[in-house]
């Protein structure tokens, strides 16, 4: 009959899934009071709570009572390489233990859950994502089958399909007397609670007015939340339209259930602090590729794109040369006379080349152009090995063929293939062997072969260590295994053998506090080198191992030897002021709109902005741009964009996603998922003008909770300061909790960012229960779509008030048909001539011509857009996060998905300008057009109060002062530092034989592919 609801379990924790026992004596439920979910029981009055299953990785939930009431059967959950997982049906008893296996996972990504127990506890039920392909799949349709509904006979262990079919099944419910099964099902676009006789067979709907199911996203937690039959067999209580519904299954009418709960939830206070959007000069940490001379006096490393050389311990960093194009990996030659490195010109492609270490020109040893990477001496400093990739979508794939590991003479000449596979060669200390790097799925070793590829031998094997390299000597290896470095002894055997941090049967040593990256070693092996950010250390091996000759009585914190780089770099920025007249001005200074007015710019600043015209004084000698009949608002802030930065350790001249992003005014990115190496490197690039990028700001590699070998593994608050502060060191001001299993290790990072002065950016997930902790906890915001929808004013309150931001990334929406498949079917992207100038067709055609219809109310964003919109009328801030589906454009398709869900087109452009700035700590610098910000512009045809479409006509953009055609990507202000910008940039695809022979731009490279942008 409903009425007040009396609390029984509160707190801070997240707890659900409350099912009675049969005598109604005691309550099963979730609850992650113990640091992470697990099975509790209380007493039916809240008291006396008891912890049941005491599991740390493979989370249980959902438990439901046996007939008998002694056992717990629930949900165990499992990963693997991916971190949603899926689930298997365990047993406890009610004393606790360890629990038994019921059913088995087919795999680690199509999920199974819900479980249930039948009236005589012979059966037990639960739901299983049945799609075809084993694995996890986006945009499925649920107008097939997605789940069905499995049981298994406890007595003979026999698994059987119960129901299933179109619209899948899923959170069966056995009636008390054992003969209806009811569940939910989708029927078109409502989701409906059936019943199927069991006897019979026979299936019909009871009520169609259910809260759409899960059935199309990660539903770890179920497809549809529990509900009950009523004793006597004859009506059901399930939650829908945002309260709990008594359906009459005869009558097929429902009741609404009302009520009243007074809430009191505690929240932590959120974790945000200002960052630095641009600064006169900036220290370099993205140091890489380091290496150091025989005689250990000088480390020569890449930075911004090329190569410098450092005396030790204080020298001041130079450049090594004096060539423009970009510059890669060096090596020494034994003797240290010269250094061997790649070169890459987008034109000529890479080569390897030899400088003579007094001279500042180099000589080019390859004879053809190609992708080279990891350039090796021998020891006589004859001959050099090196790998010849394919290339990739950032670089182009021309002469990409015969790829492989080779040897030529140091001096140049015939290059001879050694073999197919393989990376990072080494020679061994004879000169007749090479070793190198292999991997075949999550198996990682070190081999080595002759020098014409042949006698192959496994010397090491290991999960986790993705970079080993061999001392000159051939005694010891130094190995980097999830971000820590390591040394040990290379013992030989006659077989592989496995290394790893917990090797006991040879010595194996840690050698970095945090991190340990670009492992190497000096001439006589008795030091082991490596570098973290801006900070090189030189490891003497003796200080390793007591055993040694020389070693101290007691071994030293390595973590102080520590020299640091110290590059500096002057910003880009230009010298001269612009003035921009007549304008319509969207300031994002709350509502305010000039309608005609002016900014003056002096150099990357904003220094005043008015209605009317700015007097003569004021201006004279700038250089004036009448914007009559144009708008300006602040350039767009995407926080969520995945914009590929590359994991090949080398960068290109002029990067076809960054000149889309630019074209499309997008002036500032914030990437919470990317290779940590690449993207730190390239936001140097584009700070001291080397490239032309967006301001480029990431989390770099993600805090992952799966098994893979850069799983971020947090047990405690000191792993969670480890991982932030190696994170820091490359560059970054944020990280990405990704799928932490346990909320304990969640919070773990959130305490480590604020002792940091770090943002907690934390993967969604499609987890609803997750978001809300998340949002309790006070993460600086949540990435992705909530998968509920709609939402209610018990959600919308709570979130608004925290000052918890929410990223919802509306073109992958979880729960339906992605929003970007939206505007495939909606428009035809591939006659898009602007895009088309800066992207690769085979892309665009391979995403947009072949397109799934459906209808609009099976595209789940727009439900997620409304949610969008409650929130920010509520006071959530909204921000824009393209996902980096389609470069550009997909953010324009944020900005019309948000007012799909009846947002206002001004509120829309707050969420893509203001509200993005403000998340990432740079509210005081960007995302409005106000004196003392940085000028990043937009200047439009059309107004997008008018149309929100209209964002797209965008015919200039500003990025740190500097003016660019958005047609072209031409810079207009230039000056003789840049004056190549002037030009219109040409890409890989640009290059092509066919590229101005046909209409349809250029031919199609064979390895070209699209994908999910985020490859997680």
């Amino acid at each position: 009959t409903g009425g007040q609801a009396k609390l029984l379990s509160g707190g801070l924790a997240y707890e659900g899934h409350p099912r009675f026992s049969p005598d109604g004596k005691l309550i099963s439920f979730t609850s992650d009071r113990s640091g992470g979910d697990n099975i509790w029981i209380m007493n039916a009055d809240g008291t006396n709570p008891k912890q049941i299953s005491s599991e740390t990785f493979r989370l249980p939930t959902n438990a439901v009572f046996t007939p008998d009431g002694q056992y717990l059967i629930a949900r165990k959950h499992y990963t693997g390489s991916r971190s949603a997982g899926a689930g298997e049906m365990w047993m406890w008893h009610i004393s606790g233990g360890d629990g038994l296996q019921l059913t088995k996972r087919k795999n680690d990504q199509q999920d199974a859950g819900e479980p249930e127990v039948g009236a005589d506890g012979k059966y037990v039920y639960w739901s299983e994502d049945m799609t075809p392909g084993g694995y996890f799949q986006y945009n499925k349709d649920p107008n097939g089958e997605i789940y069905q509904i499995r049981r298994l006979d406890r007595e003979t262990g026999e698994i059987s399909t119960i129901a299933g079919g179109p619209g899948g099944t899923c959170r069966p419910q056995i009636s008390p007397d054992g003969k209806t099964l009811a569940f939910v099902k989708r029927v078109r676009e409502k989701t409906v609670l059936y019943l199927k006789d069991l006897k019979t067979g026979e299936e019909w709907p009871v009520y169609d007015a259910l809260n759409k199911d899960m059935q199309e996203t990660w539903a770890i937690y179920g497809v549809y939340p529990n509900f009950a039959w009523m004793p006597d067999n004859s009506h059901i209580i399930i939650w829908a339209k945002g309260g709990f519904q008594n359906v009459d299954i005869k009558t097929y009418k429902a009741t609404s259930i009302p009520f009243k709960a007074t809430v009191k939830q505690i929240i932590t206070e959120a974790v945000h602090s200002k960052q630095q959007a641009w600064s006169e000069k900036f220290e370099s940490k993205s140091i890489r590729q380091i290496t150091t001379s025989p005689d250990g006096k000088m480390v020569v490393f890449n930075a911004a794109g090329y190569l410098y050389k450092k005396n030790l311990p204080s020298g001041t960093p130079e450049r090594l040369t004096t060539g423009i194009d970009f510059e890669y990996e060096p090596a020494f030659s034994p003797d240290g006379k010269n250094i061997y490195f790649i070169t890459w010109n987008d034109s000529l492609l890479g080569a390897v080349v030899k400088l003579n270490t007094g001279l500042k020109t180099y000589t080019k040893i390859t004879t053809e152009p190609g992708y080279y990477f990891s350039p090796a001496v021998s020891p006589d400093g004859k001959n050099i090995a090196y790998r010849k990739g394919s290339g990739n979508e950032v670089t182009g794939f021309n002469y990409g063929t015969e790829t492989g590991i080779y040897t030529m003479p140091s001096s140049g000449g015939k290059a001879t293939k050694v073999r197919d596979d393989g990376a990072h060669p080494q020679y061994n200390n004879t000169g007749d062997r090479l070793f190198f790097a292999s991997s075949s799925g999550d198996q990682k070793a070190l081999k080595s072969c002759d020098l014409k590829g042949g006698d192959e031998r496994i010397h090491f094997t290991s999960k986790y260590a993705t970079q080993i390299s061999v001392s000159p000597d051939n005694n010891w290896v130094a190995f980097t295994e999830l971000f820590n470095a390591y040394v040990a002894a290379f013992p030989k055997t006659g077989n592989s053998v496995d290394i790893s941090s917990g090797t006991k049967t040879f010595p194996v040593y840690k050698i970095s506090k945090d991190a340990g990256n670009f492992l190497h070693w000096n001439s006589d092996s008795k030091f082991v080198n490596y570098s973290i950010g801006s900070t090189y250390f030189s490891i003497p091996l003796k200080d390793c191992f007591k055993f040694l000759p020389g070693a101290p009585d007691s071994l030293p914190d390595l973590s102080k030897k520590g020299i640091a780089i110290g590059l500096e770099f002057k910003s880009d920025l230009p010298s001269k002021s612009m003035v921009f007249t007549n304008a319509r001005i969207i300031t994002m200074k709350g509502d305010e709109i000039i309608e005609n007015g002016y900014i003056i710019i002096n150099q990357n600043k904003i220094v005043k902005t008015g209605a009317g015209a700015p007097s003569d004084e004021e201006i004279k000698g700038m250089k004036v741009m009448d914007c009559s009949g144009k708008t300006i608002m602040p350039g767009l802030v995407d926080v969520h964009a995945h914009i590929g930065a590359g994991a090949s350790g080398m960068s290109v001249q002029k990067q076809w996603s960054y000149y889309t992003s630019l074209a499309y005014g997008i002036t500032t990115t914030h990437d919470p998922s990317n290779n940590s190496e690449m993207i730190f490197s390239q936001a140097e690039m584009q700070r001291n003008g080397t490239i032309v990028a967006p301001r480029l700001f990431s989390t770099g590699t993600i805090l992952y909770g799966a098994e893979t070998d850069f799983k971020a593994v947090i047990n405690s608050l000191d792993d969670a300061r480890m991982h932030l502060r190696r994170l820091k060191a490359l560059g970054a001001f944020s990280v990405k909790s990704y799928n932490q299993p346990r909320r304990d290790q969640r919070q773990q990072v959130l305490q480590a960012a604020r002792e940091l002065d770090m943002l907690v950016v934390p993967e969604g997930g499609s987890h609803f229960q997750h978001n809300m902790s998340m949002i309790a906890d006070g993460h600086t915001g949540i990435e992705h779509s909530i998968p509920v929808s709609p939402l209610y004013k018990d959600v919308s309150k709570f979130w608004s008030a925290t000052t918890v931001h929410y990223t919802p990334t509306l073109i992958v929406s979880y729960g339906g048909i992605w929003g970007e498949n939206y505007f495939y079917q909606k428009t035809n992207v591939w006659e898009n001539e602007k895009l088309l100038k800066f992207y690769p067709r085979a892309l665009i055609d391979s995403r947009s011509r072949r397109r799934t219809m459906a209808p609009d109310n099976e595209f789940n964003h727009i439900e997620n857009a409304k949610a969008c919109s409650m929130l920010a009328d509520s006071g959530v801030k909204v921000n824009l996060g393209a996902h980096g589906q389609i470069q550009g454009i997909g953010a324009h398709w944020e900005m019309q998905m948000m007012t799909q869900g009846g947002m206002s087109n001004h509120n829309a452009l707050k969420v893509a300008t203001i509200n993005g700035a403000q998340y990432i700590g740079m509210g005081e610098q960007l995302g409005s057009i106000e004196p003392g910000k940085y000028a990043d512009l937009m200047i439009m045809d059309k107004n997008p109060l008018d149309s929100i479409t209209f964002t797209q006509s965008i015919s200039y953009v500003m990025i740190n002062g500097w003016l660019f055609n958005a047609a072209t990507m031409q810079c207009i202000n230039t000056e003789s530092k840049n004056s190549l910008w002037a030009r219109k940039p040409e890409f890989w695809f640009d290059r092509n034989k066919s590229c101005q022979a046909f209409e349809w731009h250029e031919e199609t490279q064979s390895f070209m592919h699209g994908s999910c942008s985020c490859n997680h």
